[in-house]
């Protein structure tokens, strides 16, 4: 019976080699579960050495696994922190790119206003400098009017003083055929005498 006993339980011991702490402790729950009832009692039959033996490998493996879900954790936690720094990176380039669009976008703004402020200085000085070249145009042709209109009047003066220091008519005829000669070109220059 005990040779019986042995394989039974090399054999458990080889499945046991198979399981992890969870699975050990899972075996321990079936072994009390399907454990056999005691008669008039709540108690129930188990093997000591089989969940001795159950607890123990799971105590045994316990630490692997405990130290596998720290190093699974701590991995975790830098794979995070390594996700959160680059994305922090791109969001800080992210934002020195807008600030520079902005400040880019400003720029052209201001240029814009300088030049539309030039433009308007340019055209309202040429319309000062055109005001002032007609004024000066105006002034200086009534002044030309004024010279002229003088002028005119000199003219004018003139030809009366011209008209009354000229001979009547009847002398002029008398005189002219003894001139005639050498007046010819005299007579068709002042037109104005003839008459």
């Amino acid at each position: 019976m005990t040779d019986l006993f042995d394989d039974q339980h090399s054999g458990r011991e080889d499945d046991l080699d198979k399981l992890d702490a969870e699975g050990l402790i899972r075996r321990v729950i079936d072994v009390v579960g399907s454990a056999k009832a005691m008669p008039l009692s709540a108690s129930v039959l188990i093997s000591r050495d089989e969940v001795t033996d159950l607890l123990a490998g799971a105590l045994e493996q316990l630490p692997d696994e405990l130290r596998q879900a720290r190093w699974l954790l701590r991995e975790r936690e830098e794979f995070l922190a390594e996700r959160t720094r680059e994305a922090e990176s791109l969001m800080e380039e992210v934002r020195v790119q807008a600030e520079r669009m902005v400040s880019r976008t400003e720029i052209v703004r201001q240029a814009g206003q300088v030049a539309q402020r030039i433009l308007d200085d340019a055209n309202e000085d040429a319309r000062r400098m055109r005001h002032e070249a007609e004024d000066y145009c105006d002034q200086k042709l009534a002044g030309m009017e004024i010279v002229l209109d003088r002028i005119m009047r000199t003219v004018a003066a003139g030809r009366e003083k011209l008209q009354a220091t000229t001979p009547p008519p009847e002398l002029v005829d008398a005189t002219a055929p003894a001139a005639a000669e050498g007046a010819e070109t005299e007579d068709g220059f002042f037109d104005q005498d003839l008459a």
